[in-house]
């Protein structure tokens, strides 16, 4: 028997794995010590009223022969396709239904997408940038290539002379940095692609965070985007789906490669090795996209970015160095007094009992950063930024 080789190409452990041993561990040898987690992005609130509404109608729906539902329509149900194609309308993007991929969140999407490519492709990751990404190439034994994302550049790389990839991912606003891509520099990134037969990777999972019209919050806003650009996005940030999982890609008609069209590539791929996300959780997926749906929806953003805000706060009062929090629920800092990023991590759970993420654990040019989520609950945020400014005062006393 062989195994898969390339599983040794990897780090040991998934990043947000050993975060989470290292905080459980420090958590277990002082159990009077109270650790706030601001580490991985998993939102605290609940789900909106009028999502609830709808799951509750469509669990009892189930209960009934004749509303009961099986299995599901193979890209998802139509009503949920309206319903994401109606946001997508918000903003000038015209999507057909087929073009509509439903599933169980972005993160399966983005490992799975790359069944429909060959071994042999080279891969443009930018660093830092979710593990995800690098991780998925390197199963499949992919040539991955770096394009450093880092304080001289805005953490946003863009195409240079000379530069060749087949597949390249992008990530707008940014994990982890915050950082987010106009248009103008979306449309430089689509050229390049079409001229070079590339495929673009566009990973818009927080893209409900963006308030600066400037800033694109979908690639399919940009001209030729359809002739090189897959777009995925998910209801775990918009509308705290991290526990009940839901997704969609992106896959415009007609986009094709090497004399093959890729979306009825993706639906043969699906139909193969993917049964379809709940029913009653794509009933309530669509509620997100009705008039209460936002409202109340909106109401929740307004309160991570709140979060944010009072953590850049903290961080200002303290003196340290840091990006996003505007656009994105994450801010990117820069660790005070030279040290890396696993070092901050352990000072600042060992001074301030907080948990943060290493940004050396997003890439190599992550090391010497540090990401703070905003996701977390208010009271704990406002604890947590206390301490941590507390805690840095000590470092220039």
């Amino acid at each position: 028997m062989q195994l898969n080789q390339h599983f040794r190409d990897l780090e040991q452990s998934y990043l947000f794995s050993t975060v989470g041993r290292k905080a459980a561990a420090y958590a277990a040898a002082h159990p009077e010590q109270k650790v706030i987690r601001m580490g991985i992005g998993d939102v605290t609130l609940p789900l909106a009223a009028p999502v609830i509404t709808a799951l509750h109608a469509a669990v009892d729906e189930m209960a009934h022969k004749e509303t009961f539902h099986g299995y599901g329509p193979d890209q998802g149900y139509e009503f949920l396709q309206q319903a994401i194609a109606g946001y997508y309308a918000q903003r000038g993007v015209s999507l057909a239904l087929e073009e509509i991929f439903i599933s169980d969140g972005a993160k399966s999407d983005i490992g799975n997408i790359l069944d429909l490519f060959g071994p042999d492709n080279t891969v443009l990751v930018p660093d830092p940038v979710y593990p995800v990404y690098r991780d998925t190439n390197l199963m499949a034994g992919r040539r991955v290539v770096l394009a450093p994302a880092t304080e001289e550049n805005g953490f946003l790389p863009m195409p240079t002379p000379g530069l060749h990839a087949d597949i390249v991912y992008l990530c707008s606003p940014n994990n982890p940095t915050g950082a987010a891509y106009t248009r103008a520099q979306l449309k430089e990134w689509v050229d390049w692609a079409n001229r070079e037969d590339a495929i673009l990777l566009y990973d818009a999972a927080y893209e409900c965070f963006i308030r600066d019209p400037n800033l694109a919050r979908s690639i399919f806003e940009v001209e030729g985007a359809r002739s090189c650009a897959i777009e995925f996005c998910s209801f775990s940030k918009i509308a705290g789906f991290t526990g009940t999982r839901c997704g969609y890609t992106v896959l415009p008609g007609g986009l094709a490669r090497d004399g093959m069209e890729l979306a009825p590539m993706w639906l043969r791929r699906q139909t193969t090795k993917y049964n379809g996300t709940p029913y009653i959780v794509q009933r309530a997926a669509a509620a997100v996209f009705t008039e209460e749906g936002m409202a109340a929806i909106q109401q929740n953003l307004d309160y991570y970015r709140q979060n944010a805000a009072v953590l850049g706060a903290a961080l200002t009062e303290a003196g340290v160095t840091y990006y996003g929090g505007e656009n994105s629920p994450y801010l990117w800092l820069k660790c005070p007094g030279g040290m890396g990023s696993w070092e901050f991590f352990d000072w600042l759970l060992e001074n301030a009992q907080v948990v943060g993420t290493p940004g050396e654990g997003f890439g190599e040019c992550g090391r010497g950063w540090f990401r703070l989520t905003a996701f977390g609950d208010a009271a704990e945020t406002r604890e947590a930024a206390a301490r941590i400014a507390a805690a840095l005062k000590t470092l220039n006393a």
